[in-house]
């Protein structure tokens, strides 16, 4: 069983210029026979919540995150009927504060990702690195699993496809581009396969078509994005996914109408 779940809602400034005046943290908690829960990024996590990490007081004004205990991934795996130590696996698309707040309410779980993520993360190289990665999020010491394409595809895509010590079909697929070691996330659900693409797009129209992207989120992208070219690079290929396989679900984080369609 796939729980869709909203582990942050944020309400940034001049919330008219992004169509729905919100976003939120789409998150997945995968429910499997032999690998416990797996959960697919983690919004803010409790201590966000608290104050206890230093989150900046000019994102809190520009992007408004509503930092609600009861979104937090740690509370909702408990309103399931679950343990928080349940969560075996932690599958992060990019480690940005709005993804990996939530890492040490789970200090047990195997986190996994793509290594050029990792590097750029725990480096900090930049000053826009510094303000997007918080190393308050990891200073438990995660038990990091870390991959890198080493050949595999999955439907035309460079795949990591397989991830270590876990049974269950989910796996990464790079899409670089808002940052360096940006990926998706693929896993099975009965006939068709979820494609999570985390920030690679932040708007349904993007890939999906439709009246258009609202301003607000096409500068934001822009803004946000380390490599411009990689970032429109894996748009195109998603696109190109969605065109040629019927079987295949695909849904970014923070569009609210694309969490309310699979809640529905």
């Amino acid at each position: 069983m796939i729980h869709h779940l909203n582990c942050a809602t944020m309400c940034p400034v001049a919330g008219r210029l992004f169509g729905d005046g919100k976003m939120i943290a789409h998150c997945l908690l995968i429910e499997t026979p032999r690998d416990g829960l797996v959960l697919v990024d983690t919004g803010f996590g409790s201590r966000d919540c608290d104050g206890a990490t230093p989150i900046s007081g000019s994102f809190k004004k520009l992007v408004g995150p509503a930092l609600d205990h009861a979104e937090t991934a740690i509370a909702q795996v408990r309103a399931l009927g679950h343990s928080p130590a349940d969560v075996r696996h932690i599958v992060v698309s990019h480690l940005d504060l709005d993804h990996a707040g939530g890492l040490g309410d789970f200090p047990a779980a195997r986190v996994h990702l793509h290594a050029r993520e990792h590097a750029q993360a725990l480096g900090k190289r930049t000053v826009r690195d510094r303000n997007r990665y918080i190393q308050a999020h990891w200073q438990h010491g995660p038990k990091w699993e870390l991959y890198e394409e080493s050949g595999d595809t999955w439907r035309g895509l460079p795949a990591v496809t397989k991830l270590r010590g876990l049974d269950a079909d989910i796996g990464l697929l790079p899409m670089h581009g808002h940052t360096y070691g940006h990926s998706a996330v693929i896993a099975r659900d009965d006939k068709r396969w979820l494609v999570y693409a985390g920030d690679a797009y932040f708007h349904r129209d993007v890939v999906h078509g439709g009246g258009g992207q609202p301003i607000g989120f096409w500068a934001f992208e822009r803004m946000v994005a380390t490599d411009e070219k990689r970032r429109k690079a894996s748009v195109a290929a998603l696109r190109e996914l969605r065109r040629a396989h019927a079987d295949v679900a695909i849904f970014s984080a923070h569009d609210v109408r694309e969490l309310d369609a699979f809640r529905t």
